[in-house]
């Protein structure tokens, strides 16, 4: 009798969270601290944001980050916490669909049970995406991976068209069944909020849909009632620490005053979550 893989239990459980009109909510960490806060507080997942995650190893964002260095940051998210946990590879830290599943196996071995993988290219504005066949193969090569681990890995595949102001719901979809075809299970659509969008999105995605949220943004409960399936906080609640820490560090430096740290978290409470 084969021993299943030590993550099989808990990528079946974070597969199952993904339910259109009951969203997976997902305040994303960036770290093991922000990802102890984050499970503290309820979430039954941890997901990762890249930018956030790149932002505290001391880079930019956009695949500027080593395969190295960003998993051993996950690493240490998923030992810090006992929910499942979705590492954002970016675009997989790898040049080709070898190098993808390379880095598929390094996530799992980082104790991560999902992945996000984009098609976005940073460093071509002429091609802002990367062609439709060619990340169809690397979306394929890390399903492949996890399946010969043993592991049912949630695959969650970004598609940029929105954001890097690509192309409308026509090609968007055409895309996201090009990669449901190649083994994702999820498809996220970040850069759209609108109501009338995200419902045809909704309609035309043969698959959980995941959105990108932030401040104006319909709320959680909206999106539900559209028929997402993930909700995600992305880079947003990295963004409001640092800026947080900004405002504290010039009032400290340039008032000499404390208000901006008034309401931090208790020393003992934020303690004791480790």
């Amino acid at each position: 009798m084969t021993t299943p893989h030590p993550l099989h239990a808990s990528a079946l459980a974070f597969r199952a969270l993904h339910v259109p009109g009951d969203p997976l909510v997902l305040p994303n960490a960036w770290d093991a601290g922000s990802a102890a806060v984050v499970a503290g507080a309820g979430a039954p997942a941890v997901a990762t944001t890249s930018a956030g995650l790149a932002w505290a190893l001391g880079a930019a964002d956009g695949d500027r980050l080593d395969r190295e260095g960003a998993l051993a940051a996950v690493a240490r998210i998923a030992a810090a916490v006992r929910v499942p946990v979705s590492a954002d590879i970016e675009a997989g830290y790898a040049e080709d669909p070898a190098g993808v599943a390379d880095t598929v196996r390094a996530v799992l071995a980082a104790g991560a049970v999902g992945v996000n993988i984009e098609d976005a290219q940073h460093r071509s504005d002429a091609e802002p995406l990367r062609p439709v066949a060619e990340q169809a193969e690397r979306i394929a090569a890390a399903r492949a991976a996890a399946d010969r681990a043993g592991v049912p890995l949630f695959v969650n595949a970004r598609v940029d068209t929105f954001l890097r102001g690509a192309g409308g719901v026509d090609l968007t979809l055409e895309r996201a069944a090009a990669f449901r075809a190649a083994g994702a299970d999820g498809i996220f659509v970040p850069g759209v909020t609108d109501p009338a969008t995200v419902k045809a999105l909704v309609a035309g995605v043969d698959g959980p849909l995941n959105v990108l949220v932030g401040p104006g943004a319909p709320s959680v409960a909206e999106l539900a009632a559209l028929g997402v399936a993930r909700v995600s906080a992305g880079s947003a609640l990295a963004q409001a620490a640092h800026a947080l820490a900004r405002r504290a560090a010039r009032e400290l430096l340039e008032r000499g005053t404390y208000g901006a740290l008034a309401d931090g978290y208790d020393y003992g409470e934020l303690n004791a979550l480790f």
